[in-house]
């Protein structure tokens, strides 16, 4: 297990007091990481949307810094259809989710703007699959199709019916499509359960983005919508709901986050209204107020403390969260504050909309959506700098980091690397196909880096020669739970 790996887990698993020893701190570390992630030595893992703990931080020691279309690119393999999922990755299984519309497709279209919503579903049939493909090679090794059918609800045209991510325990592969349902899987590919959820009526008909999560043996689903907004647990081995709790809220699009912290284990869950946090049996324990009309952004963990964003852009309130754990109640800040018994800090103006903050080092990096970089100190809040402009306006993948380098994809499938650390300098920018679109945030594992585009899934690696692409139909194929 690298370096990277061990320091990202630490800081999300048992919050380990400063007086045991190094030795001792390393052997509890592994012992969770092996438990936690059901896994052996030599498999590496990016199980779920922004990798171990939602961190986006890449554990290998030679992934790639620089790159082109066809340069460091081990394979390119077409995936068909339209999804913003990102890929997931269990030893050499990478799993990807898409939907393939068969009649014509209304054009995803960059930047920030109003409109884009649909009147009426499409009336086309649509085909909602999930592929699995090899790590080194970029084959497809299987390939199943969860539904058929004409659209019975409406998307944002940026969005796609197939955005949130896909989650892995290593045992099983768990497939979500928001306002159709949950699919399970096993990592060969042969159908478990399904559990069709919704559809549920969203703001201005945009559709959905949350993903799901996993946590010893249940899967973990925060569902706000417009009509009956909830979080809900359920058994992994047979999809059986085991609670689910009523929100106060409506649409949004932030996935959920598991906080191992040194006085419990709790689910944040990002919302409109409030940022509320539940026991592991959805139990409100607390909440903060003071978000932004919508919220996007996935919290993580790091240095005893949560990290919590909400930056819809056409609102004032656009704060940026660090909260200490042991938290009960409602822990709203004054409107003058900017702390208090369990609120570290807050940077009221400081979150981004799509994009989700990158705690890396001791710094919080700050990708706003628009092209404007900002960087914080990690556990005091202080700013290191500040309105940084990239040469670049668009802006929805989340930043990465690895080799203290911090890395922003742009809607266009470029992607700026940045030097980590106090002094702002932008290093490189790699550029993909001219034509492409990316909104997807890519995954690491051991010496590679997977970015999705709108066409493609690219597998980038360090003096990597590309092949021919891996465009042939695969015999695997097959139709689950078709209606």
């Amino acid at each position: 297990m690298s370096k990277a790996k061990l320091s990202c887990l630490a800081f999300h698993g048992t919050g380990l007091k400063k007086g045991i020893s190094m030795r001792l701190a390393l052997a509890t570390t592994i012992g969770i990481c092996a438990v936690a992630l059901n896994m052996t030595a030599a498999e590496e893992v990016w199980p779920q949307f922004r990798g171990p703990g939602s961190c986006g931080i890449g554990e290998g020691e030679n992934l790639p810094v620089t790159w082109s279309s066809t340069r460091n690119v081990a394979w390119k393999t077409p995936i068909p259809g339209m999804g913003w999922s990102s890929p997931i990755v269990w030893g050499q299984r990478v799993f990807v989710t898409t939907v393939v519309d068969t009649g014509t497709s209304m054009e995803p279209k960059k930047g920030l703007y109003f409109g884009g919503e649909q009147k009426k579903p499409s009336e086309a049939v649509h085909l909602w699959k999930v592929l699995c493909l090899d790590l080194t090679t970029g084959k497809i090794m299987w390939d199943r199709t969860v539904h058929k059918g004409i659209p019975t609800f409406t998307r944002h045209r940026k969005n796609s019916y197939a955005s949130a991510t896909p989650v892995t325990d290593g045992q099983r592969v768990y497939a979500y499509f928001g306002n159709l349902g949950l699919f399970c899987f096993s990592m060969d590919g042969e159908p478990l359960w399904k559990k069709m959820i919704g559809p549920f009526k969203t703001r201005l008909g945009w559709g959905s983005g949350a993903s799901p999560i996993v946590h010893e043996e249940r899967l973990y689903l925060c569902n706000d919508n417009e009509a009956d907004s909830f979080l809900m647990a359920l058994n992994v081995h047979d999809g059986k709901e085991l609670w689910r709790v009523p929100r106060d809220e409506k649409s949004n699009l932030a996935t959920p986050f598991v906080w191992e912290n040194k006085l419990r284990s709790e689910i944040v869950t990002s919302g409109s209204n409030r940022i509320r946090s539940y026991d592991m049996q959805g139990e409100l324990l607390w909440e903060l107020g003071g978000a932004s009309g919508i919220t996007i952004c996935t919290p993580s963990s790091r240095f005893g403390l949560l990290y919590v964003a909400s930056g819809y852009i056409a609102d004032r309130k656009r704060p940026l969260f660090a909260v200490k754990p042991g938290a009960t109640g409602d822990i709203t800040l004054e409107d003058e504050q900017n702390s208090n018994d369990y609120v570290q800090w807050c940077q009221r103006r400081a979150a981004p909309y799509n994009t989700s903050p990158l705690i890396y080092g001791d710094d919080a990096y700050i990708c706003l959506d628009q092209g404007i970089m900002a960087c914080y100190d990690a556990r005091t809040g202080e700013v290191v700098y500040e309105k940084k402009r990239l040469p670049a306006r668009h802006f929805t993948a989340s930043p990465w980091a690895y080799d203290n380098k911090v890395f922003c994809l742009d809607e266009s499938g470029k992607t700026f690397v940045i030097k980590a650390g106090p002094e702002f300098e932008v290093l490189h920018a790699n550029q993909l196909d001219e034509e492409t679109m990316c909104l997807a945030t890519p995954a690491m594992v051991g010496d590679r880096l997977l970015i999705r585009t709108d066409r493609a899934l690219y597998c980038l690696q360090k003096g990597a020669t590309r092949e021919e692409p891996n465009d042939d139909q695969n015999d695997s194929a097959s139709t689950v739970g078709e209606q």
